[in-house]
């Protein structure tokens, strides 16, 4: 009997406590735990850091592309581009042939 009595007055809080601490596992190491948040910030960062360095890239590539519009033709972005299209070289310039292959 007293067994029983005391089972009773341990059997509630240990089983509170279990809960309690299925639940705080889950606050931390869950699908949508404290870990996983911070994880996620992370690539958040890394995302927006990589969104940062495509929107240079593309307003660098946008200036370009506009130098090279009829209506704001810029003669020296013509030059480079027919230059490097049609593989010319000025008569003065000095050309240095690489070999193809990984840079040294």
């Amino acid at each position: 009997m007293e067994i029983t009595r005391r089972l009773h007055y341990v059997l509630g809080p240990l089983i509170a406590l279990l809960v309690m601490v299925y639940f705080a596992y889950h606050i931390v190491q869950g699908e949508r735990g404290l870990f996983s948040w911070m994880r996620l910030r992370q690539k958040i960062t890394e995302s927006e850091q990589q969104l940062t360095e495509i929107q240079a890239e593309k307003e660098t590539l946008e200036r370009r592309v506009y130098l090279l519009r009829p209506e704001s033709l810029d003669p020296d972005m013509l030059e480079e581009r027919a230059r490097q299209v049609l593989n010319f070289a000025r008569p003065e310039e000095v050309i240095i042939y690489r070999p193809a292959g990984p840079p040294a």
